[in-house]
């Protein structure tokens, strides 16, 4: 039984050998012929350009053909003076250019498709236009050097907390406004005249060490001459209750230098009528500003 199963494999293997062989030209022809059946892929259809900040995006149809394998899109990079080509699959239907400008004005892209035969189609073109490139801020800061002149205040506690403390790099040393009597109420300030004019400028401070009362609403103002007063900035929130709790304010930016600045505290935590803080900082602001679409 062995012997004969083994016979008949071998049979049947000869014949499938053979009726394979007989009808390997049709089968190449059939190949060929549905090669030719193929042919050139059909063009993508119904492209669209939306312009986006320094980006131009392409969308399109993709076309239904079994033949298409794939998309080029060839343009010129005005900003690099260069020719470039970008691919796109044949699940792909949109594509996003970037680092394109506003000021180039038209951008011509060319789309073609292929097989997998790198046979392409008809070449179609069309023209767009980018959004207007976002310019972008570098920011640096660097600390004043201040002496103890240069701060004053309305409103001194006359038996601790010099307002020297303020600038003494010492988080457990404070200042204090007035909390004997008799007490003046809200608003009160901080103060610093300066000795060369600011135009954008940052601030930080530390609340006191225990027994902390810090500002819950905070103004800032600022004056070319110390009697007539800009409010520049105010802050209602985000202010640190906690003690010895650091801030760090935004950027405060100013159209016109100023060579006064006043912190006038209008709310504290508690709602009582003075407030105290360990240390003060100012901060000059450099800001450059590069903007592709000029450059």
């Amino acid at each position: 039984m062995k012997i004969k199963s083994t016979i008949s494999y071998c049979l049947g293997a000869i014949l499938c050998l053979s009726s394979i062989t007989g009808c390997g030209g049709d089968y190449h022809s059939f190949v060929e012929s549905d090669r030719k059946i193929a042919g050139k892929p059909s063009p993508i259809s119904n492209i669209t350009s939306e312009e986006l900040p320094g980006q131009i995006q392409l969308n399109w149809d993709i076309p239904t053909d079994s033949n298409f394998y794939f998309l080029r899109i060839t343009y010129f990079d005005h900003l690099t003076q260069t020719e470039k080509a970008k691919v796109a699959s044949v699940y792909t239907d949109e594509l996003i250019i970037e680092d394109t400008r506003a000021k180039f004005g038209d951008y011509q892209f060319t789309f073609q498709t292929f097989n997998n035969n790198n046979e392409g189609s008809e070449m179609i073109s069309i023209t767009a236009k980018s959004g207007i490139a976002p310019a972008t801020e570098t920011i640096t800061s660097s600390k004043l050097k201040l002496d103890n002149s240069q701060f004053s205040t309305d409103n001194q506690e006359p038996s601790e907390g010099p307002i020297s403390n303020l600038n003494d790099g010492n988080p457990n040393t404070f200042f204090h406004t007035r909390w004997s009597s008799p007490q003046v109420p809200l608003p009160q300030y901080i103060q610093i005249d300066l000795y060369e004019p600011l135009t954008n400028f940052s601030f930080s401070y530390q609340n006191r060490n225990g027994s902390q009362v810090g500002p819950e609403h905070l103004k800032v103002l600022i004056s070319n001459d110390g009697a007539d007063w800009i409010e520049i900035a105010e802050f209602t929130s985000g202010l640190p209750s906690a003690s010895q709790a650091i801030y760090n304010s935004p950027v405060i930016r100013s159209n016109t230098s100023f060579a006064y600045v006043r912190f006038l505290v209008t709310k504290t935590y508690g709602d009582v009528n003075y407030f105290n803080l360990a240390e003060l900082m100012l901060y000059d602001v450099e800001i450059d500003i590069y903007d592709p679409e000029s450059d």
